[in-house]
């Protein structure tokens, strides 16, 4: 299968949550009943389950991607509060050459041992998809350009473990940092330039995972021009989840994509 690439912001599949104020666990938790099994790339997966069995471990660490409001509401117990754009370029203003772009791998580095990340430990990302664009996703996305494989999304998010009856807390926790992380040259294929796009203009699907309203124009949401790329095509990301935020089945995912024209063997982008 051909790589898919992606401007910015990709993951879409597995972003999460919705907030509903701090509570503690329920003594009538409902029983997970979702297979990652059944998705073909399912190595940064992790299910509630999986996540809730690791609380505590000196091997986790569990980052919340959501906005700083968010996060002090409510939030799993042991996650820590990095925002939306932890790991992006922010030098300038939105639309400035390089703006949003990963930073360079020694920045990186620094921030993550910040993080207490290393090479070893598992490192769970999770955000609330629903009341914004999944960062959770773009972390994840991120570091794998950097070569990390202990990097995991939780499947669902903060609504699918909310739904699941597990605890939250609104107590903030702080990173141990740590040191001696190793990342590897920044593996391009995971991203597209200005000038890939332009090269493959009418040859490749284009798809525009934004609001309808910003793909005709809007720019209420920051963007330095209204419209969208020539021949793009519009697929809301969270076409792809369910009502708790859990990916929708392969079988689903592949009809939405086909009517976007796309095959899993086929070469995409998307922004």
């Amino acid at each position: 299968m051909k790589s898919k690439r992606i401007i910015l912001l990709l993951m879409s599949i597995l972003m999460i949550t919705v907030l509903v104020g701090c509570s503690k666990e329920n003594s009538t938790v409902k029983k997970e009943d979702f297979d990652a099994s059944i998705y073909a790339n399912n190595d940064f997966l992790i299910t509630p389950n999986e996540l809730k069995d690791l609380l505590g471990s000196e091997e986790l660490v569990v980052l919340d991607c959501n906005k700083p409001d968010f996060y002090n509401k409510q939030h799993i117990p042991g996650a820590v509060s990095i925002g939306f754009h932890a790991f992006s370029d922010k030098t300038g203003k939105p639309g400035d050459s390089g703006w949003g772009t990963l930073v360079k791998k020694e920045e990186l580095k620094s921030r993550l041992e910040a993080l207490g990340v290393d090479n070893d430990k598992t490192v769970v990302f999770y955000s609330n998809v629903f009341k914004g664009p999944g960062a959770d996703g773009r972390a994840v996305w991120q570091l794998k350009q950097a070569g990390m494989d202990n990097v995991k999304i939780l499947v669902g998010g903060l609504s699918y473990w909310n739904e699941l009856g597990y605890e939250t807390t609104n107590e903030a926790s702080e990173p141990i940092p740590t040191s001696g992380l190793v990342l590897k040259d920044y593996d391009d294929s995971y991203s597209a330039t200005k000038e890939y796009i332009y090269e493959n203009l009418g040859k490749q699907v284009l798809i525009d995972v934004r609001t309808e309203k910003e793909y005709k124009g809007s720019q209420k949401a920051g963007e330095p021009r209204g419209g969208h790329i020539k021949g793009a095509k519009q697929l809301l990301w969270t076409a792809l989840l369910n009502e708790n935020g859990t990916p929708k089945s392969p079988d689903e995912i592949k009809t939405i994509m086909a009517d976007m024209g796309v095959s899993p063997k086929d070469d995409f982008t998307v922004y």
